[in-house]
């Protein structure tokens, strides 16, 4: 199985190691967090050079920069690596540092995250005005650096915006249906259908607040509804617009301390539920498993599980 992880997060800590990526196994491509609303420039920049040198060191990674060097990565069964930003925060209100971000292996990035900023408005936001002028003018520096625009967290607004202004495919790296569970980060049909005009795609998460499946014991039901996300979005857009982003956290008390510490950037919506529970890397490695038994075939299989997101890829990295 040839997998495009497209979005995974590490503990936002530049000790943090990098090995626990191994856990999914081998031959993926993997967009690791380096960042959202409480980073800067500093902040994000030392995570992506201390986890690029550990990966460096590591004959079971490979930092990657074109597709070509993620079919290495594939063929050779290592690990390659690649980093997302979840806001527009860490650029400092320069869209000059879109460039310098990719220059660091940073290949896709949303304007919000949960709540409104410079750039847009986030999905928790009450009032939605959508994307500024300063967050078009980021679209088009994505644009032109060979940067994925990201819709994902970003409220409906700010995702239909970002589908407008893009000329290069965007994508929702790691965001369910909304018509299956209606939940503020989920998006519609209208958000996916835009998305999917540009050329983009839609990648499912398995957080379990987002997929209506939370519950500490079912962790079973929870990867079925992965699923479930999968083939409505095939259904709605079509089979070359859907992919995965987990959306793991590989620290899950990490994860409850970044909620407690920045409630600011977060809401009840995250504490409804219960605990968060997540699909882990070797549950979301099953899925393949999972649609065939739907009836899938290997064509329809592999390219929801690699070949969606490789495609915009060559599309839109430079």
């Amino acid at each position: 199985m040839r997998l495009w992880e497209q979005h995974t997060c590490l503990p936002l800590d530049p000790e943090a190691e990098i090995a626990p990526l191994t856990r999914y196994g081998t031959g993926a491509y993997l967009s690791v967090n380096v960042g959202y609303s409480p980073q800067d420039r500093v902040a994000s920049t030392a995570l992506i050079e201390r986890w690029s040198a550990r990966a460096d060191d590591d004959p079971r990674f490979r930092l990657v920069r074109t597709v070509d060097d993620v079919d290495a990565a594939w063929a050779d069964g290592m690990l390659g690596l690649a980093f997302d930003l979840e806001d527009s925060a860490p650029l400092d209100g320069d869209p000059g540092n879109v460039a310098y971000f990719v220059g660091l292996g940073v290949r896709s990035m949303l304007p919000t995250y949960n709540h409104e900023n410079a750039a847009g408005c986030g999905c928790l936001d009450a009032t939605d005005t959508g994307l500024t002028a300063y967050g078009r003018d980021l679209v088009r520096a994505m644009n032109a650096a060979g940067m994925a625009a990201d819709g994902s967290h970003c409220s409906r607004r700010t995702g239909l915006d970002i589908a407008a202004v893009t000329e290069r495919p965007m994508i929702y790296s790691h965001s369910n249906f909304a018509a299956l569970w209606e939940h503020p980060r989920n998006i519609t049909d209208e958000q996916a259908r835009a998305c999917a005009e540009t050329g983009g795609v839609v990648g499912i998460n398995g957080v379990g607040i987002f997929l209506g499946v939370n519950g500490i014991d079912d962790g079973a039901a929870r990867v079925e509804a992965m699923a479930d996300h999968v083939e409505y979005g095939v259904d709605l857009l079509g089979i070359d617009h859907v992919g995965l982003g987990s959306d793991f956290s590989f620290d899950h008390e990490d994860f409850v301390a970044e909620v407690t510490a920045h409630p600011d950037a977060f809401g009840p919506e995250y504490t409804a539920y219960g605990p968060l529970q997540w699909v882990p890397p070797e549950d979301t490695r099953t899925i393949p498993d999972v649609l065939r038994a739907r009836g899938w075939d290997d064509d329809a299989v592999h390219a929801v599980t690699g070949g969606n997101f490789r495609r915009v890829a060559g599309e839109v990295w430079v």
